[in-house]
């Protein structure tokens, strides 16, 4: 088969490109319609009226009110203000609960919580699938918890979680549940009174917007301390000029993607799962991480057992082909995953993952190239590793 003409694109869970028609949105702010959103004459006037028509945009997308949504510089923070600003405004509330497998934003603010505020922190394990079981978190819960933070869908093997029955039974208990929706936007449903949520996170970058925009909703009434003091921007939870551009460009992107969702869905469904099979028949010990079904509808994991995740992708990369061996927030890092490990496998397998994740733009052509080049890619290097140990002997 002929090489596609482009390089063939295979990690949208880390990032996407920006859509054309968002680019084309967004364009006059950076250039004519520049002005600032504090000010009080007509440029600042028309940026402020971008910024809420963005607001309002997100807010339709997400099924909640346009003053819920705060904008902040992307998913790290939108975690970080959901986890710390609801923890610091509940001081009587000294314990919080979150898994095993969330991203690496939500550790962090959860380890920080624990070592710099004395919030103690229970990590609800995971099956071997990468599913919490809601009665799980619901039993973690104590008289003293101030929030629970579950991801809607797993940014390394794709779970999607049961959030909306999460939500039921803790907030039944009167205790406040966030969710990391980064992953989700575009391919699963947002609407937050569906979900039963009472805070969701989102980085616009992943849904074919630029970097450096995210999302918090906060239902009202929630309490929340700011992080970043200063202006009254955000309606006081957040200070700083705001990206105008950056938050045009992701009300666009948002409304476009939810549009379009289930047409795209379905189509990545199968694009999904023939890469799933193609594997699993091509290369023998290729192994599946994350539930089968229930995974978000681009997201393909493999465990290759006696191969490097990262050889693998250097082998990949010289046929044009960009994957990742799982989360962008720790690329470089010699340590197994830790989504990886919470569903049960070793670190030495953990350390063959490699994470094949599509996009809108991808193709069925893209998909069967892969299929040719993923057993050869393999087949090289299980070769090399035999020669070099038989040498050795």
């Amino acid at each position: 088969m002929t090489p596609t003409a482009r390089p063939i694109y295979l990690d949208y869970a880390s990032t996407t490109p920006a859509h054309p028609a968002v680019l084309q949105a967004m364009e006059p702010y950076l250039r004519q319609e520049f002005g600032n959103p504090s000010n009080l004459y007509r440029l600042g006037r028309r940026a402020a009226d971008a910024v809420e028509r963005a607001r309002a945009s997100v807010a339709r997308a997400l099924g909640c009110r346009d003053d819920e949504i705060v904008f902040t510089s992307g998913g790290s923070e939108a975690d970080n203000l959901a986890l710390k600003g609801v923890a610091l405004a509940l001081p009587e509330k000294r314990h919080f609960v979150t898994t095993t497998i969330e991203h690496s934003a939500v550790v962090g603010a959860a380890d920080d919580l624990q070592e710099h505020f004395g919030i103690e922190v229970t990590w609800v394990p995971v099956d071997e699938r990468g599913i919490v079981d809601p009665a799980a978190v619901a039993a973690a819960i104590r008289p003293d918890t101030c929030l629970v933070s579950v991801m809607l869908a797993n940014n390394e093997i794709g779970t999607i979680q049961p959030v909306a029955e999460i939500a039921r039974l803790a907030r039944a208990r009167g205790v406040l549940v966030h969710t990391d929706a980064v992953q989700a936007a575009g391919v699963l449903d947002l609407d937050v009174e569906r979900l039963g949520v009472d805070a969701l996170s989102l980085s616009a970058h992943k849904f074919y917007a630029p970097k450096g925009v995210g999302v918090l909703y906060v239902r009202r009434g929630t309490p929340l301390v700011p992080l970043i003091h200063g202006g009254s921007q955000e309606r006081l939870r957040r200070a700083g000029t705001e990206n105008v551009a950056g938050i045009v460009a992701c009300g666009a992107a948002l409304e476009l993607v939810e549009q379009h969702r289930a047409a795209t869905c379905a189509r990545l469904v199968a694009l999904r799962d023939r890469l799933i099979e193609g594997i699993e028949a091509a290369v023998p010990g290729a192994l599946l991480n994350g539930d089968r079904r229930q995974r978000l509808p681009g997201n393909a994991n493999f465990c290759f057992g006696d191969v490097q995740g990262e050889s693998i992708l250097l082998e990949l990369e010289l046929d044009d082909v960009y994957a990742s061996s799982g989360s962008a927030c720790h690329a470089g890092s010699q340590d197994p995953s830790h989504v990886l490990l919470a569903i049960g496998r070793s670190p030495e397998l953990a350390h063959t993952a490699v994470r094949l994740t599509l996009g809108a733009p991808t193709t069925e052509a893209e998909v069967e190239r892969v299929l040719e080049l993923m057993p050869r890619a393999v087949n090289r290097l299980r070769e090399r590793a035999a020669a070099a140990h038989s040498e050795s002997r």
